[in-house]
């Protein structure tokens, strides 16, 4: 570890802080200083057996290059150790890399699947753990799951369920400035084997029987053929939609 760095000041600093109110995590978070510590003693351990590695190729230490380091306790500038000869690639932290954090993605992925928006999705990112993020990066991280939402979405289903659930609930949404309501139609089926399963989601502006008829050809199109007994309530024209 990096003999430079005071345990006992770090500990002092941490307790406190945490009288003070201040986070774990974030620009001013307790544990920002100890993961960049660690970091750092890291990548000096490293580049020293390089060095000593290369030495016949008349290799030395040549200063420290700095960079902005952004991770799940907050941002920091991290000290990443060069060579002469330039042939010291870190294992700690690659050259390249400026994230800690391994699965930012499946954070921002689940944040929008709570139907948070772009701009929440920041201020939770920045308030949470330091960290900035485009629209831009937020648009290509979740348009990585649209694809897999339809094939789950056009999947074959049983040729028969012997019970199913058809309902919708009402939510009001916000789009393009206003706030409207909107219908999400879910079906929930039993199989043959006794196992439940989500069999479509699908969202409108309004719940009607006309709608349901739709949702039931896609069921009937991706492969459903016969049910025993479908729960539903009292939407007028909901039966003989079935």
């Amino acid at each position: 570890m990096n003999e430079n760095f005071d345990f006992e000041k770090f500990s002092r600093d941490a307790i406190e802080k945490l009288k003070q109110g201040k986070p774990l995590t974030g620009s001013e978070g307790v544990f920002t200083p100890l993961l960049k510590m660690i970091l750092e003693a890291s990548l000096e351990s490293e580049v020293t057996g390089h060095v000593q590695e290369t030495k016949p190729f008349k290799n030395r230490r040549n200063g420290k290059a700095k960079k902005l380091m952004k991770s799940d306790l907050g941002s920091f500038e991290l000290e990443t150790p060069r060579d002469r000869n330039g042939t010291f690639e870190p294992q700690t932290v690659p050259k390249r890399q400026v994230t800690i954090s391994s699965d930012i993605d499946k954070k921002i992925i689940g944040l929008y699947g709570l139907g948070m928006s772009y701009s929440d999705i920041q201020n939770h990112l920045r308030e949470m753990y330091d960290f900035e993020v485009s629209d831009a990066t937020i648009n290509s991280i979740t348009d990585r799951i649209i694809p897999e939402i339809k094939e789950w979405q056009n999947r074959p289903l049983d040729s028969v369920y012997p019970l199913i659930w058809l309902d919708a609930m009402h939510y009001k949404v916000r789009e393009e400035g206003r706030v409207q309501s909107k219908a999400v139609y879910s079906v929930l089926g039993v199989s043959l084997e006794g196992q439940k399963e989500i069999l479509g989601i699908y969202f409108g502006s309004s719940e009607s029987s006309s709608f349901w008829r739709q949702v039931l050809n896609d069921l009937q199109s991706r492969g459903l053929e016969d049910i025993f007994i479908a729960c539903i309530d009292n939407l007028a024209g909901f039966g003989d939609a079935i």
